[in-house]
Parts: structure tokens; sequence; C-alpha cells
């Protein structure tokens, strides 16, 4: 048995201000051939996976491009072209291959193709012909179009929201493909369409229930695999949406009409999902006047994870104006001032402007004279089994509260961020952070409250007054 590997993904907000070439995801994570890491990232967890069952199995893997830029604006047009014909060749010079296993996003949009992962796989069908078993993962925020599954036998997302459980999804995909390959299963694919978009964190009621349900489900009446995607609303394309998906044996109808039911038991639920989401104010008086810290707040709509810069100063600058000193607020995007930092050595005092340097929306960069804590050469943080790159990072204090700069675009997911440049999380009364919910297992434990500021900017958080050109219409909350 032969099968070939690879790996390319980021999500792409076509509203941001941002824009995204090869430079991006060499500064992300790129492996050549043969250079995946033993430890797992995100979208690339199939490598691994593959390695250890292959070894397990002596059949013959063929590694490709591995690859992955933080989530930004649309890609530039030769960097996709260079990045899709990379993998392509590399497919080409495998043959032949028995199976093909892609870890993929699903929100990538370029220049030049609004279905980046789509068209990814119809080629890799056309190269492969019609026999070749082809199987991918995908992110829940992802846009699930009609010639990927027509171009796929297997596609699994991740379960979970923050996701938690990308190491085992490209554990049940590697499986299900091999499976395929032996002969053991015949997988076919049907979606269902929940006709909505909404923010479906899986750390809470409702969708907590509904992913163990779906668990539960798998195994039992030729369901091989159940998924949702929950859809990416910062992606202006015609298939943005959830959708329910089930890979299946293709001898019972069974499946499709599971779909179909659990789509309409995924709509009932909209407007009931999100956290109780308040305003910058209200969220640092909260913390202030709670008795015991830390109380974190999550900058839900400034996150690089969403695909915007993550260099607002609002809430920032809402601590300032509460007269709050013990906190801490990690991260704010700016490059340019880390240099200055690293340039001036720890210890050292200056007056600094960071922040605010990509749109009109994340309020003034501020001017102060600050003191430089710590400085990171390479610093990183953790997200489950994987270790996500910050870039050089510093630490400074800033009328009193230590703020981690970072010249590598990250959402926030862990405690680590802030220990890794010195800092102690536990021994801030307020934690401010940005991302709307992968940092959820990861700072629960230590937080005594979370609470979520919403802080408009360059995300799009309100499908019915987006100014989509692409999306459809005919999807709550966008139904007029």
């Amino acid at each position: 048995m032969r099968v070939f590997c690879a790996s390319v993904a980021t999500e792409t907000n076509t509203f941001s201000p941002l824009r995204a070439d090869i430079s991006d995801f060499m500064e992300s994570f790129y492996a050549a051939p043969g250079d995946h890491p033993e430890t797992p990232t995100l979208c690339s967890a199939v490598f691994p996976v593959c390695r250890r069952r292959s070894q397990a199995e002596g059949w013959d893997l063929i590694e490709g491009t591995a690859t992955w830029a933080e989530p930004g604006g649309i890609v530039n047009a030769q960097t996709w072209d260079r990045l899709r014909t990379e993998v392509l060749d590399q497919l080409k010079e495998a043959l032949p291959v028995d199976a093909v296993v892609l870890g993929l996003h699903g929100a990538m949009v370029a220049q030049n193709c609004q279905d980046c992962e789509g068209e990814l796989l119809s080629k890799v069908r056309e190269i492969v012909g019609p026999d070749v078993i082809i199987g991918a993962t995908l992110d829940p925020h992802s846009h699930l179009s009609k010639k990927r599954t027509d171009s796929a036998d297997i596609l699994v997302a991740f379960k979970e929201f923050p996701h938690t459980d990308f190491v085992e999804r490209a554990e049940d995909c590697v499986d299900l493909v091999l499976r395929a390959v032996k002969g053991e299963i015949r997988p076919v694919i049907h979606v269902a369409d929940c006709n909505m978009i909404e923010v479906l964190p899986t750390s809470r009621e409702p969708m907590r229930s509904f992913v163990d349900k779906l668990q539960d489900l798998e195994g039992e009446n030729g369901v091989l695999s159940l998924s949702v995607i929950h859809g990416f609303m910062a992606g202006d394309v015609p298939d943005m949406g959830t959708k329910v998906f089930v890979v299946a044996e293709n001898n019972t109808d069974l499946p499709a009409q599971l779909v179909k039911n659990l789509s309409q038991e995924l709509y009932s639920f909209r407007g009931r999902t999100r956290p109780e989401f308040i305003s910058p104010h209200e969220a640092v008086d909260k913390a202030i006047k709670a008795d015991v810290g830390p109380i974190v707040i999550a900058d839900v709509w400034d996150n690089p994870g969403g695909g915007v810069p993550g260099d607002s100063t609002i809430l920032l600058r809402t601590l300032i104006d509460h007269n709050v000193r013990d906190a801490a607020v990690g991260t704010i995007w700016d490059p340019m001032a880390v240099r200055t930092c690293i340039s001036a050595g720890e210890g050292a005092t200056l007056k600094l402007r960071f922040g605010s340097k990509m749109s009109d929306t994340a309020g003034p960069p501020i001017d102060a004279e600050i003191k430089v804590l710590k400085i990171v050469r390479d610093a990183t943080q953790d997200f489950g089994k994987s270790i996500v790159p910050l870039g050089d990072s510093v630490a400074i204090d800033y009328k009193g509260i230590t703020v981690i700069l970072n010249s590598n675009r990250s959402q926030s997911f862990d405690p680590s961020l802030f220990s890794n440049l010195g800092v102690d999380p536990k021994s801030k009364k307020i934690l401010v952070i940005k991302s709307t919910n992968h940092f959820y297992d990861g700072f629960k434990p230590i937080a005594a409250e979370i609470l979520y500021a919403s802080v408009d900017g360059p995300y799009p958080n309100d499908p019915r007054t987006t100014n989509y050109c692409y999306a459809r219409r005919d999807i709550w909350p966008r139904i007029s």
C-alpha cells in the first residue's frame, strides 16, 4: 500500500485589512517533504498519524509539503498557484498511490480562487483517477462546497470548538481511508444544509450535548463519521454557512435522513449558542468588582484566529480608563514595537508607540513611556499537543499593566503565552486575551470567571449587516 500525504491550510477573512503571501506560510509553519515534526499542528496532524500507522503496519508513506499560515486576509494568486502546484507535482511523482490524505482547513480564499480546497481536491482526483481513496480533515470554521464532497471519499471535521480534538479527528480520517483501501468499507458522503450561520462553541450547551450525540451515533446504522461545518462568517463565498455531513456505508439510505434530522435540530439552536457578549466597559467593571481573580476577558472579535490583525488597543485603554493596574494583556501584534524593545534591551525605559497599525477600527495607537520587562526570541505558546509560534516577543510595563507584544500574529490559546514571557498569569487580577473560544480549555482551570467582550472591528460579526457580495441571503440571520 502506498499513501501520499500533504497539507496546505489557512483561514481567510475576506474582510480583513491584511493580505497573505508565501512569507506568511513560511513564518507560521512550513515543512518540506520529510521534514514535518513529530509534534502535530492543527491542520497537519495527519502526518504524525500516518507515520505511526505506516510504521506499525508496514505500508509506504510518501510525504509532501505541509504548510499553514496564521488566519489572515485574501491569499495572493502567486502564492496559491505555487502551493497548489507544489503539492500536485509531488503527488504526480509519488504515483502510483492507493490513497491520498490531506490536512486542510477549508476556509482558504485566494485572489484567483474562492474555493481553494475544492480546487485542490478536484485536481487531486483528476491526477489519481476514480479508484484511489481520497480523505481529508477540515476545520469546522470552513465552507463545504459540492466540489469538495464530489472529489473526496472521506471528509472529517474537528468536532470540538475549541479544537482540542484535531489529533483524534486525524486518526479517524486516516483509519477510514485505510479501511476503504482494504475494501472493508465503501464510503459515501451525505450533506444537509442548516440554512444558518452562527457561533457554535462546544464548551457550552446546547452544542456540548449535540456533539456528544454525534459521537454516540457513529458506528451505528452504517454511520462511519459525523461532522458539523460551523461555517466562517468572515468568508464572503457562495458556500458560507452551517452544514452537517456524514461519511457512511453506501448500502443504506438511513444516513441521509439522519443528517437531515440533525441539521434541523441544529437549526433550532439558532440564537442560543453564543456566550453572553458584553461591552468592554461592562467587562472591565465586572472584573474589578470580582472578589478573586484571575478574571479572563476575551476580546472575541480582535482575534487573529479570525484573520484580523490582533492589534486593537481598545480593551487596554478601557483598563486604563478604569484605573486598573493589576492586569496583563496578551497579545498585541506589533513587530516594529517588538524590534524597538529588543534594541533597547531588558530593563530599558523608553517612549514607545504600539498597537493599531492596520485599521481605523482598532482604536488609536498608544504613545507612552514603557519599561521592557522580558525579551524572548522565537517565543511560543501551547495549544493542546501543538506548539504555536509567537515570534520574537516582549513583555512591557505600561502604567502598571503588563502587555505582551508579539511579532507573529496568533490568538491566545493558553496561559503559557504569559508564563513563557516571565509573567505568572495566576498572580494577576485581570487577564485580557484575544480569542473567541479556543482559549477556553487552557484558561478555564486558572480563571475565577471568563467574560466575553464584544469590540467591533475588522471582523464582520453580524451577518445581518455585513456587506456580503457572494454569500447567500437565504440563511438565518440574513433572511430579512
